[in-house]
Protein backbone atom coordinates (compact mmCIF):
# COMPACT_ATOMS: atom_id res chain seq x y z
CA UNK A 1 0.00 0.00 0.00
CA UNK A 2 1.36 3.39 -1.30
CA UNK A 3 2.16 5.79 1.85
CA UNK A 4 0.33 9.12 1.02
CA UNK A 5 3.00 11.92 2.59
CA UNK A 6 1.51 15.46 4.00
CA UNK A 7 2.67 18.71 3.32
CA UNK A 8 2.46 21.61 5.60
CA UNK A 9 -0.52 24.14 4.18
CA UNK A 10 0.89 27.36 2.83
CA UNK A 11 -0.44 30.23 4.61
CA UNK A 12 -2.58 31.59 1.68
CA UNK A 13 -4.87 28.56 2.00
CA UNK A 14 -4.74 29.21 6.08
CA UNK A 15 -5.57 32.65 5.68
CA UNK A 16 -9.38 33.83 6.35
CA UNK A 17 -9.83 35.65 3.16
CA UNK A 18 -13.88 35.82 3.78
CA UNK A 19 -13.84 36.57 7.06
CA UNK A 20 -11.08 39.75 6.75
CA UNK A 21 -13.50 40.44 3.69
CA UNK A 22 -16.47 40.74 5.54
CA UNK A 23 -14.38 42.43 8.83
CA UNK A 24 -13.27 44.88 6.27
CA UNK A 25 -16.79 46.09 4.86
CA UNK A 26 -18.27 46.37 8.24
CA UNK A 27 -15.16 48.19 9.17
CA UNK A 28 -15.07 50.63 6.16
CA UNK A 29 -18.98 51.00 6.18
CA UNK A 30 -19.47 52.46 9.92
CA UNK A 31 -15.69 54.31 10.11
CA UNK A 32 -15.33 55.71 7.01
CA UNK A 33 -18.91 56.38 6.10
CA UNK A 34 -18.76 60.19 7.46
CA UNK A 35 -15.43 60.61 5.58
CA UNK A 36 -16.25 59.22 1.90
CA UNK A 37 -19.97 59.55 2.35
CA UNK A 38 -21.96 57.11 1.01
CA UNK A 39 -20.11 56.61 -2.11
CA UNK A 40 -17.92 54.52 0.14
CA UNK A 41 -20.32 51.60 0.91
CA UNK A 42 -20.29 51.21 -2.88
CA UNK A 43 -16.67 50.43 -2.99
CA UNK A 44 -16.60 47.79 -0.29
CA UNK A 45 -18.90 45.58 -2.55
CA UNK A 46 -15.25 45.37 -4.78
CA UNK A 47 -14.42 42.97 -1.73
CA UNK A 48 -16.68 40.20 -2.87
CA UNK A 49 -14.64 39.57 -5.52
CA UNK A 50 -11.21 38.52 -4.34
CA UNK A 51 -12.65 36.83 -1.63
CA UNK A 52 -14.88 34.91 -3.04
CA UNK A 53 -11.83 33.46 -5.97
CA UNK A 54 -9.17 33.57 -2.74
CA UNK A 55 -12.04 30.74 -0.75
CA UNK A 56 -12.50 28.80 -3.98
CA UNK A 57 -9.18 27.92 -4.18
CA UNK A 58 -9.32 26.56 -0.86
CA UNK A 59 -12.56 23.84 -1.47
CA UNK A 60 -10.12 21.12 -3.43
CA UNK A 61 -7.24 21.26 -1.29
CA UNK A 62 -8.53 18.55 1.20
CA UNK A 63 -5.99 18.59 4.03
CA UNK A 64 -7.43 18.52 7.81
CA UNK A 65 -5.68 21.79 9.00
CA UNK A 66 -7.27 23.64 6.28
CA UNK A 67 -10.65 22.13 6.50
CA UNK A 68 -10.62 22.84 10.49
CA UNK A 69 -9.58 26.49 9.76
CA UNK A 70 -12.08 26.82 7.08
CA UNK A 71 -14.78 25.58 8.71
CA UNK A 72 -13.70 27.59 12.09
CA UNK A 73 -12.86 30.94 9.72
CA UNK A 74 -16.45 30.63 8.35
CA UNK A 75 -18.44 30.48 12.13
CA UNK A 76 -16.69 33.39 13.03
CA UNK A 77 -17.61 35.30 9.62
CA UNK A 78 -21.49 34.27 10.72
CA UNK A 79 -20.62 35.51 14.22
CA UNK A 80 -19.54 38.76 12.98
CA UNK A 81 -22.26 39.15 10.61
CA UNK A 82 -24.80 38.43 12.75
CA UNK A 83 -23.66 40.55 15.50
CA UNK A 84 -23.37 43.55 13.28
CA UNK A 85 -26.97 43.02 11.66
CA UNK A 86 -28.09 42.47 15.58
CA UNK A 87 -26.49 45.96 16.71
CA UNK A 88 -27.85 47.85 13.48
CA UNK A 89 -31.72 46.44 13.96
CA UNK A 90 -31.69 47.28 18.12
CA UNK A 91 -30.41 51.20 16.67
CA UNK A 92 -33.16 51.19 14.33
CA UNK A 93 -35.66 49.32 16.58
CA UNK A 94 -34.70 52.28 19.37
CA UNK A 95 -34.71 55.06 17.02
CA UNK A 96 -37.90 54.02 15.58
CA UNK A 97 -40.13 52.74 18.47
CA UNK A 98 -38.27 54.12 21.88
CA UNK A 99 -37.32 57.25 20.41
CA UNK A 100 -33.80 57.16 21.93
CA UNK A 101 -31.01 57.65 19.77
CA UNK A 102 -28.24 55.17 20.78
CA UNK A 103 -24.62 54.38 18.49
CA UNK A 104 -25.37 51.92 15.86
CA UNK A 105 -23.97 50.09 13.14
CA UNK A 106 -26.03 51.69 10.20
CA UNK A 107 -25.85 49.10 6.90
CA UNK A 108 -27.18 50.21 3.80
CA UNK A 109 -29.42 47.58 2.23
CA UNK A 110 -26.19 46.81 -0.27
CA UNK A 111 -23.89 46.10 2.00
CA UNK A 112 -25.99 43.66 3.51
CA UNK A 113 -26.81 42.10 0.60
CA UNK A 114 -22.66 41.88 -0.22
CA UNK A 115 -22.49 40.23 3.21
CA UNK A 116 -25.36 37.92 2.56
CA UNK A 117 -23.38 36.57 -0.49
CA UNK A 118 -20.02 36.45 1.12
CA UNK A 119 -22.20 34.50 3.78
CA UNK A 120 -23.77 32.30 0.99
CA UNK A 121 -20.33 31.61 -0.59
CA UNK A 122 -19.32 30.17 2.55
CA UNK A 123 -22.05 27.94 3.61
CA UNK A 124 -21.72 26.25 0.08
CA UNK A 125 -18.02 25.82 0.54
CA UNK A 126 -18.62 24.28 4.63
CA UNK A 127 -20.91 21.69 2.19
CA UNK A 128 -17.87 20.86 0.14
CA UNK A 129 -15.69 20.71 2.58
CA UNK A 130 -17.54 18.48 4.48
CA UNK A 131 -17.52 16.37 0.99
CA UNK A 132 -14.41 16.26 1.51
CA UNK A 133 -13.65 15.11 4.64
CA UNK A 134 -16.28 12.06 4.21
CA UNK A 135 -14.16 11.09 1.17
CA UNK A 136 -11.18 11.40 3.18
CA UNK A 137 -12.52 9.04 6.12
CA UNK A 138 -13.56 6.89 3.30
CA UNK A 139 -9.93 6.06 1.78
CA UNK A 140 -8.78 4.62 5.50
CA UNK A 141 -11.65 3.09 5.79
CA UNK A 142 -11.35 -0.93 5.46
CA UNK A 143 -14.78 -2.18 4.47
CA UNK A 144 -14.58 0.44 1.19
Amino acid sequence: MATRRYERASWFLLFPWSLLSIILILLFNTVLSDWFGKNWSWITLILIIPAAIFENFKVGYSTMQVMFLKIFFSLLAFLVTGLALGISVAGWYYEKFEHVTIPRVNIPWFVLLALLVLLAIEAAQIFSLLKAVKREFLQFDQDN
